[in-house]
């Protein structure tokens, strides 16, 4: 079947006159009949100041630099339709193409070079009138009558499913208004919770501020039992204890970073010794030869012995005790508190002295006790920790923190998405983040509404990222609609623009175009690669079935034919 070009078919307009009877030569259509009314000479169309006899017309010799004096043979085919006449050139066709009238269907145009060429082209010229001459005895029968009868059938199929689909529109726009609405409301509301709690965390922050200065006039912060050295010795101990989990830790994350070099290393060894060398891939090369340097290097530079040093580690992960680490209890109790080394210091001075010391230093540890600078043995808690109402405070405080920034992230969220573009009506809120997906070949492929599209394989394998969502675009296609009604046919189409996916070997970033048609229901079509990880997708979805689209999609089953 030929593919008829779009600028050859006035489905509408041949339309409004299919019931008149075919007026002036072979191959003239309707509306250029007035230019055929003389039976003495006829006026080229482009120009009416160039005359010929009217016997010369569909003589098959092309007299008028348009064409338009053969009408209904193939004589001036070699004339350009797309292309501008120039000095001393023929100026381009003034007619569509051969008309056929199809009596019993719809009447079309077929290009000139298709005339008289052997070939019934029913697909266009259904009453087989293109090839009057019978050029190499070919006969085409009329088949106008159950081409035409199937074509009101389907086309009748598709009326209802471009119906079907303006109606699914219809609830998707619905659908993105309430969406929208919730949006908006949800918006106002958190501004209106984000005052408060920015108003609550100043108070938590003054009330936090307030309890600290309170509870460092209370001198709890030091142990009322034991002096430096059992202060430094808990804070040791804790230390140590933190440090035994964090070596830990990296212990293990070494582990699994040694066993995936060495799964890396087992693919990079198998993929040197499988790999074509007569395969013409410079990147290929390029890093086979950057391996072998890696492997040189590191024969060169053995890795230490791994055994002393897990031995070494081994130890000390161990926990403190009897048989290994550091014995605490030996350290801790049992030392006597600054003040009580400050009390008996007096026991080594001379006794006439002891009275006046002992009057001087317990008038000092008043004072220094008064001011916050020593703990009051007599009513202290052995807890280095803040008290428990700074830790409540700072907890209240923290919360109402971690609310407001969660809140106001929300709100940056929402607020960016009541400006972001989602096409006619917003319809495109309603499918967001929903997927629809197509088998072709190995793969499966798989298209999220502005997320991303992805190629799956059917058997082991790791996805590939086609690309990210980036806009919603417009481009003009120049298609046919099958009959099934699956395809794009032609006109401005909407388009979604995937950008910056999976990078290829040896070529850019995957992208996709995603060109939509009005269908009924959200269906992947047809997926091709234009060039290396350029790719396209065309999707059928009712949520480009509005007025425009259907317009477009009635023009475009005009300018098709049927079959």
């Amino acid at each position: 079947m030929r593919k008829v070009n779009t600028f050859l078919l006035l489905g509408t307009a041949i339309g409004s006159v299919i019931a008149a009877e075919t007026v002036g030569p072979r191959g003239v259509g309707p509306e250029f009949a007035k230019f055929y009314k003389s039976d003495k000479s006829f006026a080229c169309i482009s120009d009416l100041s160039q005359h010929i006899n009217a016997s010369q017309v569909n003589d098959d010799y092309c007299d008028c630099p348009d064409g338009s004096d053969e009408p209904g043979t193939s004589a001036c085919a070699h004339l350009s339709a797309l292309s501008p006449s120039s000095p001393g050139e023929r100026s381009p066709l003034a007619l569509p193409g051969f008309y056929c009238d199809n009596k019993g269907h719809r009447p079309s145009y077929i290009s000139f070079t298709y005339v008289n060429d052997g070939v019934c082209d029913y697909d266009v010229c259904c009453d087989g009138s293109d090839e009057w001459e019978l050029v190499g005895g070919v006969v085409c029968e009329n088949r106008c009558k159950e081409i035409g009868k199937e074509w009101r059938k389907q086309d009748e199929q598709r009326k209802r499913a471009l119906e079907s689909g303006q109606r699914a529109r219809k609830e998707l726009v619905r659908q993105a208004t309430r969406s929208r609405k919730e949006t908006e409301d949800r918006v106002e509301t958190l501004k209106a919770e984000i005052n408060v709690l920015k108003a609550r965390v100043g108070d938590l922050e003054r009330q936090l501020e307030d309890v600290e200065r309170s509870e460092k006039t209370r001198l709890s912060k030091r142990p009322a039992k034991g002096g430096r050295i059992n202060v430094l010795v808990n804070l040791a101990k804790e230390r140590v204890e933190e440090l035994r989990t964090a070596l830990i830790d990296v212990r293990s994350q070494r582990d699994v970073a040694l066993e995936r070099v060495q799964e890396l290393e087992a693919i990079l060894y198998k993929f040197q010794e499988e790999y074509n060398p007569n395969f013409n891939d410079e990147g290929v090369k390029r890093a086979v030869r950057s391996w072998e340097e890696f492997v040189v290097k590191k024969n060169a530079n053995p890795d230490a012995d791994r055994t002393a040093q897990d031995r070494d580690l081994d130890e000390f992960i161990k926990p403190d005790g009897e048989e290994s680490g550091i014995r605490w209890e030996e350290w801790e109790g049992g030392e006597e508190s600054d003040v009580d080394v400050l009390y008996k210091f007096e026991e080594y001075l001379p006794k006439p002295l002891r009275a006046w010391i002992d009057n001087k230093l317990r008038q000092l540890r008043i004072t220094m006790v008064q001011n916050g600078l020593l703990a009051d043995t007599g009513r202290g808690s052995a807890s280095t920790s803040e008290s428990r109402v700074v830790a409540e405070a700072r907890e209240a405080l923290n919360a109402a923190t971690s609310d407001y920034d969660a809140k106001k992230s929300q709100l940056e969220n929402d607020e960016a998405d009541l400006t972001r573009d989602y096409g006619a009506d917003d319809v495109f809120r309603a499918l967001k983040d929903q997927c629809i997906s197509k088998d072709s070949g190995e793969y499966t492929y798989e298209l999220c509404w502005l997320a991303g599209t992805t190629q799956k394989p059917k058997k082991d394998g790791a996805h590939t990222g086609m690309g990210n969502f980036v806009s919603i675009d417009k481009i003009s296609v120049d298609d046919v609609i099958p009959p099934d009604g699956k395809g794009l046919g032609s006109g401005e189409h909407v388009a979604l623009r995937y950008e910056n996916g999976n990078h290829c070997w040896s070529g850019p970033s995957r992208s996709t175009l995603v060109v939509l048609g009005c269908a009924e229901k959200d269906e992947i079509w047809k997926i091709t690669e234009s060039e290396k990880c350029v790719y396209r997708m065309e999707v059928g979805t009712p949520a480009v079935c509005d007025d425009g689209g259907s317009a477009a999609a009635e023009k475009a089953r005009g300018e098709k034919d049927e079959l």
